[in-house]
C-alpha cells in the first residue's frame, strides 16, 4: 500500500534577506548566488511539516506494518543544475511558524520564520544563540540524515526518510518537520561545504502546499498489504503465463476521493483448451504467481508513476481471485489515472516479466 499525507505547512528561508517570510510562496527553493569576488555567499533552504498522527494510530492498531516513508517534492522547473549534487534532509529541533508571507512583498512581510527568527514576531525568537548563525537549527548523525543525489536531468525528488520518521514516531524527538538543503552549517559558515563554497550548483525549485497544480509535496508511507489464501483456486501453470491476458471485474469509471477501494483482477489463457467441462474454460478463475505480481498507478495524463511496482504493490489473493486494495487519499481529484500490472514467473534464464496494459483507468472525483 502507498498512502499519501500533504503538508501541514512549508516555507523557504533566504539568507539574503534574513528576515523575509515567504509562507505563501508557491514554490519552495533552494538556491545558491556567489558575488563576483567571491567574498559573499548566500543560500536558502526548505522547512517543510507533515501531520503523522493518522499514520501513528494506524501503526497502534496495526492497519500499517514495517513501513517505508519518502519525501516527495517535484520540480517547478529548477534550472542551471551541475552535473552532480546530493541535497539533504535532516529534522528540525525547534517550533517554527509558517507565515502569511511572499518573496516578492514589498515591503517584505515578517511575520512568520525566516532565517533568522523562528517566528518573525515583533520580539522575533532567533533560531541559535548568535543571530549570525541562524538558518534553521536541526539535528544530526546516524538516523537524523536522508539524502538524494540529483543529475542534471532529475530534479523530481523521493528521498527515503524513513529514519527520521521512526525517530519522530519513537518520540525520541519532537516533530518539527525537515529541513531541506545542501551540505553546510547552521548559519551557513563552513566554506568547505556545498553551501559554503564558492562553486554553484544551480537552482532547485519544487512546488509548495500552496501551488495550484496537483504536485505540492507528499510524505509517501509504502507497507505490503498483501495477502494470500486461494483457497480451491488453481494456479496459472507457466504455459498459461507465457501467454495469457489480464481483465479486471467491476472496474467502475469514478472512485470518490478519499475512499478505500478493492479492485479485483483475472489472469488468464489467451486461448483456453477445449474440455468437456461445464464451466467454459474462459470463466474459470485462475490466480498469479504469488509474490511477482504487482500493480502500478499512472497519472493518465501526464504518464507520471504515482505508485511503482514494489514491495507496497504487491497484488492479493482469496477464494474469488487477485485483488488489491488502495487508498485513495492524496489522490488529485478530477484526475484520471491508469493501472497496470507486472507478472514475473519463472527463473533464473526462464524468468520471465509481462506488463499489462489495457486501458484499465479510473477517475478521482470530490
Amino acid at each position: 500500500m502507498h498512502y499519501f499525507t500533504f503538508a501541514e505547512k512549508d516555507t523557504t528561508i533566504y539568507q539574503k534577506s534574513g528576515s523575509l517570510n515567504a509562507g505563501l510562496d508557491e514554490v519552495l527553493e533552494i538556491q545558491k548566488t556567489v558575488s563576483d569576488a567571491g567574498d559573499s555567499v548566500n543560500v536558502s533552504r526548505i522547512l517543510i511539516k507533515f501531520d503523522l498522527a493518522e499514520i501513528s494510530s494506524s501503526i497502534v492498531d496495526g492497519t500499517i506494518t514495517n513501513p517505508s516513508y519518502y519525501l516527495n517534492l517535484f520540480d517547478a522547473k529548477s534550472s542551471n543544475l551541475d552535473i552532480s549534487q546530493s541535497i539533504y534532509a535532516y529534522p528540525v529541533s525547534q517550533s517554527w511558524t509558517m507565515g502569511q508571507g511572499h518573496s516578492y512583498d514589498n515591503p517584505i512581510t515578517e511575520e512568520g520564520c525566516s532565517w533568522n527568527f523562528r517566528d518573525g514576531l515583533t520580539a522575533g525568537t532567533i533560531w541559535d544563540s548568535s543571530i549570525s548563525a541562524s538558518g534553521g537549527t536541526w539535528y544530526s548523525g546516524s538516523g537524523y540524515e536522508a539524502s538524494h543525489s540529483i543529475n542534471h536531468k532529475t530534479v523530481d525528488i523521493r528521498m527515503n526518510v524513513t529514519d527520521i520518521v521512526n525517530q519522530w514516531l519513537s518520540g525520541s524527538i519532537s516533530n518539527d518537520g525537515f529541513i531541506v538543503k545542501r551540505s553546510g552549517s547552521i548559519g551557513n559558515l563552513d566554506s568547505n561545504a556545498d553551501e559554503g563554497s564558492t562553486k554553484l550548483f544551480g537552482d532547485l525549485s519544487f512546488f509548495s502546499s500552496d501551488t495550484h497544480t496537483k504536485y505540492p509535496p507528499t510524505l509517501e508511507t509504502v507497507w505490503d498489504d498483501s495477502s494470500w489464501d486461494s483457497g480451491s483456486l488453481s494456479p496459472l501453470t507457466m504455459a498459461n503465463l507465457e501467454d495469457m491476458t489480464i481483465y479486471m471485474k467491476g472496474l467502475r469509471p469514478e472512485y470518490k476521493e478519499n475512499s478505500r477501494v478493492k479492485f479485483r483482477l483475472v489472469g488468464r489463457e489467451r486461448f483456453p483448451e477445449a474440455s468437456y467441462s461445464t464451466t467454459p474454460a474462459n470463466l474459470s478463475v485462475k490466480y498469479l504467481p504469488s509474490g511477482s505480481s504487482f500493480y502500478s498507478i499512472l497519472d493518465a495524463e501526464t504518464e507520471e508513476v504515482i505508485v511503482p511496482y514494489g514491495s507496497g504493490s504487491k497484488l492479493s489473493c482469496d477464494s474469488t481471485g487477485n485483488y488489491f486494495m488502495l487508498d485513495l487519499n492524496g489522490y488529485q481529484p478530477e484526475r484520471y489515472y491508469r493501472l497496470e500490472f507486472r507478472v514475473r514467473s519463472g527463473s533464473g534464464v526462464d524468468e520471465l516479466d509481462q506488463y499489462f496494459n489495457e486501458g484499465f483507468t479510473f477517475k478521482v472525483s470530490q
